[in-house]
């Protein structure tokens, strides 16, 4: 009995061919999932993302666009989007972004981007409110892979930030993003804080006085 004859088993890494994965993400079944794979095993994020989750989403895009504004940095940003090496690799993180000489890389009309055609984003945010060890784990192994230059984990439970910045395959941690030069990872925390307390439009307007100063 092959994988897709049976009901998969999400929120964890199942072993499938590459074939089966792609079977998988054309499922409408799982048409709100979000969709992983790496060394032969297929994961499907299905668990509800809930208030916290989405409101640490939200903030971070916010702080990511207000700060590129303020320093006059290009960006493109993604939500929920699928980067994809056939046969061997896919990913969709959270947010990612485009910055630098790759920001206007990918062209308007473009679903899946296909990393045997584009380059990678440059920053990549997942989101972690139940997925927090495999953040760490599994996905970061895989985007060292595919050559993301920095990623970061937001930990919903305690409000901070985990990020690394990647090269040869490898990862170290950071407080101050390297890709969006000066930029102290602990006033997005500070900001992430301040959501538990007061609404987004307050938080919005201190990290515009923040990242003007």
């Amino acid at each position: 009995m092959t994988l897709l004859q049976t009901k998969i088993i999400t929120d964890k890494w199942v072993n499938t061919s590459w074939e089966e994965f792609i079977q998988a993400t054309e499922n409408t079944d799982y048409q709100k999932g979000k969709f992983y794979y790496y060394q032969g095993r297929l994961r499907i994020e299905m668990a509800p993302l809930g208030n916290d989750h989405a409101r640490d989403h939200s903030i971070i895009n916010t702080a990511i666009n207000i700060y590129v504004a303020v320093n006059n940095i290009n960006l493109n940003a993604n939500d929920n989007c699928s980067y994809r090496k056939k046969g061997y690799q896919e990913a969709q993180p959270d947010l990612s972004y485009y910055l630098g000489d790759n920001v206007d890389t990918i062209p308007y009309g473009t679903n899946i981007i296909k990393l045997d055609d584009f380059p990678p984003p440059t920053l990549v945010v997942e989101i972690a409110n139940t997925s927090l060890a495999d953040d760490q784990g599994e996905k970061r192994l895989l985007y060292e892979e595919l050559g993301i230059k920095e990623y970061w984990i937001v930990n919903v439970q305690k409000g901070e930030i985990i990020a690394f910045t990647m090269e040869n395959q490898g990862s170290y941690r950071i407080r101050e993003s390297l890709v969006l030069p000066n930029l102290e990872l602990a006033i997005l925390e500070t900001a992430l804080k301040m959501t538990r307390q007061t609404n987004h439009s307050k938080v919005t307007a201190w990290l515009l006085e923040k990242f003007s100063q």
